[in-house]
């Protein structure tokens, strides 16, 4: 007759050691990143200063939301206006913008500080703001997004 709680409370010996192995490699990786050995991904400026990628154009923007539901994209420079979204369109651009608005309210920082367009030499494009130090990389997301927004750098230089 055998019992249902004869069991061994022991834990398999390779069980172990692929556990030290898994914590011992995670902790030399976590210090090879920490010490810059390895890039931070999640950092673009550093990836790109590792890589000493530079700005082939760069444009400072602002957006304004207008009372028909349009976003007008105008030069931080001049004033010209660039570009203007209608209500219902450029989904991604206006998705962009939310996110990069809303760390600037929980910041208190206003929306008339422009924030940085660039196009960098390895064809990249970014979008920065200065005020709070975020970045969305636009590349990402598909040609067609990237398209939009390198449609907003036309006519400039760097």
């Amino acid at each position: 007759m055998s019992h249902a709680h004869d069991h061994d409370p022991t834990v398999p010996r390779g069980a172990l050691v692929a556990a030290a192995i898994l914590l011992l490699f995670t902790m030399a990786l976590t210090g090879a990143v920490t010490s810059g050995l390895i890039p931070q991904s999640g950092d673009p400026d550093a990836s790109r200063a590792a890589q000493h990628i530079m700005p082939a154009q760069e444009r400072d923007l602002r957006f304004t939301d207008r009372e028909d539901g349009a976003v007008v994209v105008t030069d931080a420079a001049t004033g010209a206006t660039v570009m203007e979204i209608g209500f219902g369109e450029g989904g991604f651009v206006r998705a962009t913008m939310r996110r990069m608005a809303k760390v600037r309210a929980a910041a208190d920082i206003g929306s008339e500080p422009p924030f940085k367009l660039t196009l960098w030499e390895n064809g990249a494009l970014s979008l920065s703001d200065p005020q709070t130090g975020k970045e969305a990389e636009i590349h990402g997301f598909g040609p067609d997004h990237s398209a939009t927004f390198a449609a907003m750098l036309k006519d400039t230089r760097s």
